[in-house]
């Protein structure tokens, strides 16, 4: 099969996931073309199944803003022409959903038919989605999709909700590579972090206003009131700054260290004892399950898709967005005790193993077929 991934190409969730989407498709025989503005970040080696199209927009003074749907409308219908493939994957509804609607529209005219699936992730419908802006052609690309899956039924329940859509969508879950994320932890990068055997507890996200990452500081103060810790805080954005600010209020920031964007993050969790996500929104929790991957137990807040991935009391514990005293008390608990944190650290790794590619990969395979044969019909 040959199949066009249009995605972000950035290291955020929805760019990540179509990008070993692909590569594991092109491992499994598979023609992978993808079709994006820059080459996608986890796009890291040669295969001679992938493929890369830039989508180039030219600047002219008459644009204030480069027409980037139109561009990439247009180098669809040049790639889907001339590689001759067989469906279009779509990654995250804007703009992505709508130019595929358009490409497929004027492929129509050459008398190709090219079957569209759209992969909804989560803030291009809880968020930028809702935008009056946009939401009728979020509604509209989203129905003219031949097949639509989400990556948690919470996310598929909002769509559903929030969109007048006509279309069943398909739950098909986030998922990560074990073999990526199985490494043993370095003990001199340990040591160096907790010289004195601290516990050490991590965050990893964008830092933006969704995140609470200003929750994790005050949740990390309190912890390390009563058990000695370390926290790494992983990634960069326009609430760093506050973070920053916290701890010198709070007299722990020798305690407390910025890592700025990582790329080998399964490094730095490999020596993480608790993963710490208090996000006011989470349509499933990527980072939540790269971090249980790594046997690092987690707590979190109960929103959005989380709950279907992180098992209350058994992988780490849920409480209410924003309930800081609350996610301090279940972090001390799981840390306090060694053997129970153990335990905690199995049963995430044992979480972990039911969203690992090989199981992901066919549920994505038969899909495409179904649409395939639909479209035949």
């Amino acid at each position: 099969m040959k199949i066009g991934i249009v995605c972000y190409p950035t290291f955020g969730g929805s760019g990540v996931v179509a990008t070993e989407l692909g590569k594991a498709l092109a491992n499994n025989g598979h023609q992978v073309h993808f079709i994006t503005y820059s080459q996608p970040a986890r796009l890291d080696f040669f295969s001679e199944n992938l493929y890369y199209h830039e989508v180039s927009v030219s600047q002219y003074p008459l644009f204030d803003y480069p027409p980037y749907e139109l561009v990439l409308a247009s180098k669809l219908v040049d790639v889907v022409r001339f590689e001759g493939l067989d469906l279009l994957h779509v990654h995250y509804a804007i703009p992505h959903a709508s130019a595929a609607f358009m490409a497929k529209q004027i492929l129509a005219t050459y008398g190709i038919h090219i079957p569209v699936v759209t992969t909804l992730h989560g803030t291009d419908i809880t968020l930028v989605g809702r935008d009056v802006t946009f939401k009728p052609v979020v509604t509209f690309s989203i129905n003219q999709s031949d097949g639509v899956t989400s990556v948690s039924e919470d996310l598929k329940k909002s769509t559903y909700e929030h969109f007048d859509i006509q279309k069943d969508i398909k739950v098909i879950p986030n998922f990560i590579d074990l073999s990526r994320f199985s490494l043993k932890p370095k003990d001199h990068f340990k040591k160096a972090i907790a010289p004195n055997n601290e516990r050490i507890l991590v965050h990893t996200s964008n830092f933006r206003k969704v995140k609470r990452a200003t929750d994790v500081i005050k949740i990390f103060k309190k912890v390390n009131e009563q058990i000695p810790s370390k926290l790494l805080m992983v990634g960069d954005g326009e609430d760093r700054v506050n973070c920053e600010a916290l701890c010198r209020e709070y007299k722990i920031c020798e305690n407390v260290r910025f890592l700025g964007k990582q790329e080998a993050v399964e490094e730095i969790l490999s020596v993480a004892d608790l993963f710490v996500m208090p996000s006011h929104s989470e349509s499933f929790g990527l980072a939540a399950l790269e971090a249980m991957a790594c046997k690092v137990p987690v707590i979190s807040s109960n929103t959005g898709g989380l709950p279907e991935l992180n098992l209350q009391g058994v992988t780490g514990f849920l409480s209410e967005v924003g309930d800081v005293e609350d996610m301090s008390k279940n972090a001390i608990y799981i840390l306090e005790d060694s053997k129970r944190l153990a335990e905690f650290k199995e049963n995430a790794l044992k979480r972990a193993k039911e969203f690992d590619l090989s199981n992901i990969l066919p549920i994505y395979e038969q899909f495409y077929k179904e649409v395939l044969d639909a479209a035949l019909v």
